[in-house]
């Protein structure tokens, strides 16, 4: 069954898979009743925006979710997709774009389309899953592989030394991979001290800003843009799932480069067309999100508030420089699991909770997504309420196979 799947009997509808149903906001309905939730990536408030869910409902009216039917390539291609790929190209500050289905499958398909057998990969050792097996499907190949410590620029120079003498060989190039905002930790991918490394070495740069783009820099274009590197990223990718509060995802890049990606990326090539009223919704939220920057800005006021408060109640949020939100605790999985029903249960707060395998044995992740949507109110009983919890915590309120009356 897996790490995860051992634990599946137990866990399902509650610690896995839950259902959180209603409206999409910080309020929601967790197994019959009200919880305040951290847990949904909506960035910038955009899932129940007004204008977003009118053009939604206008667009699946008009076209119905079919159209247009079939690959972009063969008979699903509209002016609708070419006119959001333009205004993302441009936002990001890239030439072109190329509209993707999915982020995960996409960027797992860019890496595949970039990296032939004979170029050489330099990633990140915290990226994304997406990422890994991207890397994977590469080394699959017969591709070659180097990978640095995470934003640790000293190893990927010397990664870089490896890959350029591999690349030599080969007769290939070198692709490096890494994260503009890492959606676990919330730290940022050390992009400007990367891109200065092309003063050494000839490289291109790949950068998955999944949870930079709308929540980074001064017009929310990324991390890229944050940094003022947006010239020596080579590639840019970015979801809809996010910020967006959609689906789908994008790639921008030099025109030949979105070109070659156009007609070689056989996860688009074989794949039907985002559907109209998908394309048309993110027309209306990139719209939302370029020219209403006080969505932005209500994001901000949540995320330095929240953090303020938790900080100052002694909690380790570890290196986050972003929204991403992780509070770290000592305890057993048992402690933690019985941590996160009295959260649910008695105060009536959601969050993901997050244990080994995916951190070491020993340690606890919450880990809290702020958004536009929040309110000082919600920071203010969500710090008091993680206040009480880490007490209990400490006295061994925690301890044992069953959560006791916690209240």
């Amino acid at each position: 069954m897996g790490p995860l799947g051992q634990y599946g009997k137990d866990a399902h509808g509650y610690f896995a898979f839950p259902k959180l149903e209603g409206e999409i906001n910080p309020h929601m309905i967790f197994r019959g009743k009200e919880v305040l939730t951290w847990s949904l990536n909506n960035y910038l408030g955009l899932a129940n925006h007004p204008e977003v869910r009118k053009a939604d409902a206008d667009a699946a009216k008009e076209w119905g979710l079919g159209y247009p039917m079939g690959a972009r390539m063969m008979s699903g291609h509209t002016s609708k997709h070419e006119e959001l790929e333009s205004a993302l190209a441009d936002f990001v500050g890239k030439d072109d774009a190329y509209l993707l289905n999915f982020g995960y499958q996409g960027m797992v398909s860019i890496i595949d389309t970039l990296a032939t057998r004979k170029d050489v990969i330099v990633y990140d050792s915290e990226s994304h899953a997406c990422i890994m097996d991207g890397v994977f499907l590469h080394k699959a190949k017969g591709g070659k592989s180097f990978v640095f410590p995470h934003n640790d620029i000293e190893r990927c120079d010397k990664m870089l030394k490896m890959a350029t003498n591999r690349a030599r060989e080969s007769g290939g190039g070198i692709l490096v991979i890494t994260e503009g905002v890492f959606g676990m930790a919330g730290d940022l991918g050390h992009l400007h001290k990367i891109t200065a490394l092309k003063e050494k070495y000839d490289f291109r740069l790949l950068v998955d800003d999944a949870h930079g783009f709308g929540t980074m820099g001064t017009t929310g274009a990324g991390v890229a843009e944050h940094y003022g590197v947006t010239d020596k990223v080579d590639v840019i990718f970015g979801t809809f799932a996010k910020s967006m509060a959609g689906i789908g995802a994008f790639v921008a890049s030099r025109e030949d480069v979105i070109q070659y990606l156009r007609y070689n990326m056989r996860s688009q090539i074989f794949a039907k067309s985002l559907p109209m009223p998908m394309v048309i919704g993110a027309l209306k939220r990139l719209e939302l999100l370029k020219n209403s920057p006080e969505l932005k800005e209500q994001l901000w006021t949540v995320v330095k508030a929240l953090q303020k408060g938790l900080r100052e109640e002694g909690f380790n949020l570890g290196v986050t420089e972003s929204p991403v939100t992780p509070v770290f605790l000592n305890g057993t999985i048992p402690e933690a699991t019985n941590l996160t029903m009295d959260l649910r249960e008695n105060y009536n707060l959601f969050c993901s909770i997050v244990v080994y395998p995916v951190i070491p044995k020993g340690q606890i992740m919450l880990r809290l997504i702020p958004t536009a949507a929040h309110t000082l109110e919600d920071v203010e009983f969500t710090v008091k309420a993680f206040a009480e919890i880490k007490g209990k915590l400490a006295a061994g309120k925690y301890q044992g196979d069953k959560i006791a009356s916690l209240q």
